[in-house]
Order: structure tokens, then sequence, then C-alpha cells
């Protein structure tokens, strides 16, 4: 999984999930990675099925649909100290690490099973979500 140093950002504060998603999705855009058209797909798919997967993060990525708008795959990391809720008021589901993600073909799935894994221990989120530098975050996925 190759982490691009331009795509990590830190100490970032969002609102709402919406503006959160829409943050990866521009990342994605910007680093020649997807379509402008890829980001509203990327809030669609959150609808359809939460982009939350526990432990406090968030992989927010496109529809299958959407697909086509993906030029190269990637994957943005933007660390989200205070948080931001992808649940209800009822059920809050609150992610201090967002993972948005564009892959080519079904590289996608290569990414998230990377990320769940890496995840899955709570120490390695919040060491992201503690990290002072972009360069501590490439480091902890090294190969």
């Amino acid at each position: 999984m190759e982490i691009q140093k331009n795509l990590i950002k830190l100490n970032q504060h969002f609102e709402n999930k919406e503006d959160a998603i829409k943050f990866c999705g521009q990342l994605l855009v910007e680093g020649g990675y997807v379509n402008p058209d890829y980001v509203p797909a990327m809030l669609e798919r959150d609808k359809e099925l939460s982009v939350y997967m526990g432990n406090f993060i968030a992989i927010p990525h496109g529809t299958d649909a959407a697909k086509k708008e993906v030029l190269k795959t990637g994957i943005t990391i933007v660390q989200v100290p205070r948080g931001v809720d992808f649940g209800t008021e009822d059920d809050p589901k609150v992610a201090t690490v967002l993972f948005g993600i564009a892959g080519i073909g079904n590289e996608h799935l290569d990414l998230i099973q990377k990320i769940s894994i890496f995840c899955a221990d709570v120490d390695n989120v919040v060491k992201i979500a503690d990290a002072q530098s972009v360069d501590e975050i490439v480091g902890y996925f090294a190969d």
C-alpha cells in the first residue's frame, strides 16, 4: 500500500460526516486519482451503507457505479482529533481517522482489507490519531 505524503492531512475538523467525506474526495481529485464526479458517489456510498468501520475509523469510498471515475488507485489519511460523527444522535459512531480510498478494478478491496487489518488493533488507530507529523504516519504503513 503506497502512501502519498500529500494525501495525509493532520489536525482537521469537520462539522459533519458529509464535509469529511467531501474533503477526502477533494484530496483524491487534487491528487489526480479520481474525476470530480467520484466525490458525490462517495456521499452516495455512505447513504447506502455507512463507511464507518468501527475502532474510530471511517473509509469513505465511491459506489461501484463510480468506478469509471477512478483514474488510479489512491488513499488519503485524514486525522480528525476531535472526531466526526458517522452515526446518529441515538447511536454515535465517532471517527478520528479517515481513509479516503479509490481503487482501479478490485484494488479498493485490497486497500480496505489492509486498512482493516492494521486498524483491528485500536492501538494502531491511536498512533495515527496522535501522530505529530506526516512522516510518522507514513512510517506506520512502511512495508
